[in-house]
């Protein structure tokens, strides 16, 4: 069978995406679910859970509720707790069993609405897709739900932080690292629509000049605004050489109007030669990582993203979305790659004489590694720029 994670886990599913792109922005998530599996989505792939409060609620969709189609029994149990909690935004989203039994989000979410006054939205999950995509989908649905154009902030240049969440980031210092590495000279932050930010502050995000793209998960929303508001954006992480460039790719951004990648302006200008060094991760962190790699050693650097990924992110539009153990091991294997960077349990499916420098990654591994991670804007792994 295809797709079948026989040795590594798969990574988190779209669900878990969903949760922790709202997490902290005030409204409540309810996942239509079966009873007793609110935990996966909040404490196993959500490392804020014992720190931070969040409203995650699941349905407890019991067998006859999924045979019969019960959905008034779920709207009035989220519209009771609606009254309770008054939260700013409701958040509908699913799992595999309402999708094989039939269920229309975009409808019941009309429905509480209508009865409680609260912005409803119904994010059609359905756990079987990658985190990227649920994160993708509810970081898009917030602004076009409370982002409403309004004149630009002439005070300097406005910049939003789109798609950092602890499943690429960790709980690290990073959503802190990347408001302190933009809030200075002429340039301030606007809002982070992801990790370390306020519904208050994405409400001014269409203030801003220019948008940047930390991870996959921000591409949606980002593409939105420059649509509706003309915001262009930029892709890239600041790591290493990348943050000296940062300030200069904004700048080109905003004067040209054009959305543009960090690492793809950079890579592969370095040399030609076929690369033994490979990064395995989400797009934009990885893209990030390989460019760094590649300027210092000036070694070609491949990029295999198994989440869902967009080609055009990448210089030659060769990022790999393999995301099958056996095509990643294949991969591997046939093109000769002598070092790796990826999350520490990809070493059991590595060739024999493959070096793995471990970047744990917590969408793929949880809380296996979750202290080990870095943040990766003042605190990257030196080992992999040694290799």
């Amino acid at each position: 069978m295809k797709n079948v994670s026989k040795i590594i886990p798969c990574y988190a599913a779209d669900t878990s995406g969903v949760c922790s792109a709202l997490y902290e922005f005030g409204g409540m998530t309810v996942v239509h679910d079966a009873s007793g599996c609110n935990s996966t989505y909040s404490t196993h792939d959500e490392p804020r859970w014992y720190d931070m409060r969040s409203d995650i609620y699941i349905s407890a969709l019991t067998e006859t509720d999924a045979i019969m189609g019960n959905d008034e029994k779920l709207i009035q149990d989220i519209v009771s707790a609606a009254k309770d909690r008054k939260p700013a935004f409701i958040a509908l989203c699913g799992s595999p069993m309402p999708m094989m039994t039939g269920f229309d989000y975009e409808a019941v979410a009309r429905d509480i609405q209508g009865r409680t006054g609260i912005p409803t939205f119904g994010l059609e999950t359905n756990g079987t897709h990658s985190y990227i995509s649920g994160a993708g989908m509810a970081l898009e649905a917030i602004v076009r739900e409370f982002v409403h154009d309004m004149p630009k902030d002439d005070d300097g240049i406005g910049i939003n932080i789109i798609g950092a969440t602890p499943l690429d980031f960790g709980v690290t210092s990073a959503a802190e690292s990347l408001k302190k590495f933009f809030n200075r000279g002429k340039m301030k932050v606007i809002s982070s629509i992801g990790m370390g930010g306020t519904l208050d502050e994405i409400r001014r995000a269409a203030s801003a000049k220019v948008n940047l793209v930390v991870s996959y998960c921000g591409l949606p929303a980002a593409r939105y605004m420059e649509k509706e508001f003309g915001i262009p954006y930029f892709c890239g992480v600041p790591v290493g050489s990348l943050q000296s460039g940062a300030f200069s790719f904004m700048y080109e951004t905003i004067h040209d109007g054009i959305s543009r990648t960090m690492a793809a302006m950079c890579r592969g200008k370095h040399t030609d030669e076929k690369a033994e060094r490979l990064v395995i991760g989400e797009a934009v962190l990885a893209g990030s990582i390989a460019f760094e790699w590649e300027a210092l050693t000036r070694h070609a650097v491949d990029v295999i993203c198994p989440p869902d990924v967009d080609a055009e992110l990448s210089p030659d539009k060769k990022d790999l979305p393999l995301y099958a153990e056996e095509d990643i091991r294949a991969y591997i294997k046939d093109n000769g790659i002598k070092t790796v960077v990826a999350d520490p349990l990809y070493k059991y499916i590595l060739p024999e004489g493959c070096r793995l420098i471990e970047m744990p990654h917590f969408a793929f591994s949880g809380r296996c590694f979750a202290k080990d991670m870095r943040d990766p804007i003042n605190n990257v792994n030196k080992e992999i720029y040694k290799w």
